[in-house]
């Protein structure tokens, strides 16, 4: 896994693979289909929000910094989703989008908002939350297998990356998201989440 620096620009920081640029030209127009899943739900991307897939289709990496409301979910889900691995009905993709966010309450609704997307442009990807509201059954599941897109907690993150089969439950992650960044600038979470950013990049 190879990710490119940090570019801190505003609230939202994600951590982009390289190389997709190549991809990129080699698939034409890949983000094509988020214009048009746009188009079917009669909306019309921001510019800040192609900004974004553009960036990534480059391989950057950065923060977005955008008023609530506006988009910023789908700036920076969408591209991972269609640059990523597609799988199969049979086989959902390893973990590729881990989204961390601050806040257990809006786990919830970003689950929904990824799985809805990911419903029609990524529909063999697995959308799953854990939190430490997580019931057994879920808990279950992703101790066995963790899903293609997980949103979650700095702590419940932390217990992931505890185990000792961390590296290898994570080791296809393509890109990451960490929500709500000014929540956890200066606090004692942030520390932690840097912390578990450290031990990802690691991984290259």
């Amino acid at each position: 896994m190879s990710r490119s620096p940090a570019v801190e620009n505003g609230r939202t920081r994600r951590y982009a693979c390289q190389g997709e640029s190549a991809r990129l030209q080699a698939l034409g127009d890949p983000l094509a289909p988020a214009r048009e899943w746009f188009a079917a739900q009669g909306w019309t991307p921001f510019g800040f929000q192609e900004e974004v897939w553009a960036a990534y289709a480059r391989g950057r990496s950065g923060l977005v910094h955008a008023p609530t409301g506006m988009g910023k979910t789908y700036a920076v889900a969408l591209p991972p989703m269609l640059l990523g691995p597609a799988g199969s009905a049979d086989a959902p993709p390893p973990l590729t989008l881990l989204w961390i966010t601050p806040l257990r309450a809006l786990a919830g609704d970003t689950g929904l908002a990824l799985a809805r997307a990911a419903a029609a442009l990524a529909p063999h990807w697995a959308i799953d939350v854990r939190t430490g509201d997580t019931g057994p059954a879920a808990r279950a599941r992703q101790g066995k297998r963790l899903p293609t897109a997980l949103v979650t907690t700095p702590e419940s993150l932390t217990l992931f990356l505890a185990r000792a089969d961390w590296r290898e439950r994570f080791a296809h992650l393509g890109a990451i998201v960490v929500d709500e960044w000014h929540e956890l600038m200066g606090t004692k979470r942030g520390v932690q989440t840097e912390l578990a950013l450290a031990r990802l990049r690691g991984l290259d």
